[in-house]
């Protein structure tokens, strides 16, 4: 039976994590990005070529673009939308140009996947990122000092907001603001002001009209889509929920379908994130999997674990809310029917053993994506070797 090709995110050549180590790791595929372009600027042939020559002489293939940067003039169809969709449009025609034809984005509106800790200690001393809905509304309240903050998070968590936020210190919550303004490794973060100004733009925008606007973004790019044969998947919401005033669209089944609905083609897909997507507790993966298979073209493997109040943390990748093993049973069967195996990746995972030590990009460590990989890699072999 076909496997599914064992793949891992590389941020380039300031990445700490080598290609050599991912060689190591038993990767054979590599997601990678130009995050030293800036947002909306054309990718070039020759900066696309420089990448892929490094990772083909490690002895890998860079399989998947992750991501190229849907620009916020585009998801808010700005004065400057036309002009950056065919920037964006270039940029699409220069990779597959290069061979690479499998091309993720997200349309979240100004922030990336978002966390409020870091470093959050296990009981085994390795560490994890975390999401905690009450530190986010200290932030939306106290540092954001967003008015209609108080409407959108329930009794229970606003309750707990002031007594949470006088006892924490000034370090503690510039570390917090820090964390939710991260912005990918390797690029800029967000501003206060900015964020501030993006809300204002996306509360008069809001959920509809975002959705329109993603549509207009894949009917501007769909013939381009067409002609080089680019597969487009677009990462789910992270995590699926409207946050900070800022509406999601791509947060579950519903959401996607209509993704998939509105322009209809096969070359708009999806990037089928398990974390993202297990996060929310309205949603069904193994349904959500199949409702959309015919259109997944790449994915994402991680697990969470979630409280009752809705908070969680990325737990062991077999180990927590998702059933992995049910997924895999999905995806191995769906990969046998694909003409190229799909590809996956362990995302995230701890920072344990040696890493604690090291400097890491969040979530992005060696070691605990070494293990993530290991684990699916035996996961997917013995669902093979049982249906043999």
């Amino acid at each position: 039976m076909k496997k599914l090709v064992q793949s891992w995110r590389w941020y380039g050549p300031n990445d700490p994590v080598s290609l050599n180590d991912i060689k190591q790791a038993g990767a054979t595929g590599v997601v990678s990005a130009l995050h030293q372009i800036p947002h909306g600027e054309v990718w070039t042939k020759q900066a696309i070529l420089e990448r892929k020559e490094m990772i083909e002489n490690a002895g890998l293939e860079w399989n998947v673009v992750e991501s190229l940067p849907v620009h916020e003039a585009i998801k808010t169809r700005s004065n400057m939308c036309d002009s950056y969709l065919e920037k964006y449009r270039k940029s699409l025609k220069n990779l597959a140009s290069c061979g690479l034809n499998t091309i993720c984005y997200n349309f979240m509106p100004v922030l990336d996947w978002t966390r409020t800790q870091l470093d959050m200690k296990l009981d085994s001393g390795a560490r994890s990122l975390y999401f905690d809905w009450v530190n986010l509304a200290v932030f939306d309240k106290y540092v954001l000092q967003r008015n209609e903050a108080q409407n959108d998070y329930p009794m229970n968590i606003w309750e707990k907001v002031d007594k949470r936020y006088k006892s924490m210190s000034a370090k503690k919550v510039d570390k917090l603001t820090e964390i939710i303004l991260m912005g990918v490794p390797t690029e800029k973060g967000v501003s206060l002001s900015d964020l501030r100004s993006s809300i204002d733009i996306y509360k008069e925008l809001g959920r509809d009209g975002l959705r329109d606007n993603l549509s207009y973004f894949l009917s501007s790019i769909a013939s381009i889509c067409e002609e080089e044969n680019i597969n487009l998947t677009i990462h789910p919401d992270d995590p699926p929920f409207d946050i900070l005033g800022l509406p999601r669209i791509a947060r579950s089944k519903e959401d996607l379908l209509y993704i998939l609905q509105a322009v209809d083609k096969p070359f708009n897909g999806i990037c089928f994130c398990t974390g993202s997507l297990g996060a929310g507790s309205h949603n069904n993966l193994a349904e959500i999997l199949l409702a959309v298979k015919e259109r997944v073209n790449f994915v994402h493997l991680r697990n969470v674990s979630k409280d009752l109040m809705g908070n969680f943390y990325e737990s062991e990748h077999l180990n927590g809310d998702v059933n992995m093993a049910e997924l895999m049973g999905i995806l191995v069967d769906m990969n046998q029917n694909r003409s190229n195996a799909i590809p996956f990746r362990p995302d995230h995972g701890y920072q344990m053993l040696d890493d604690l030590t090291k400097e890491t990009n969040p979530g992005y460590s060696a070691i605990g994506r070494l293990k993530g990989l290991a684990e699916l890699r035996g996961l997917e072999l013995g669902i093979i070797y049982g249906k043999t």
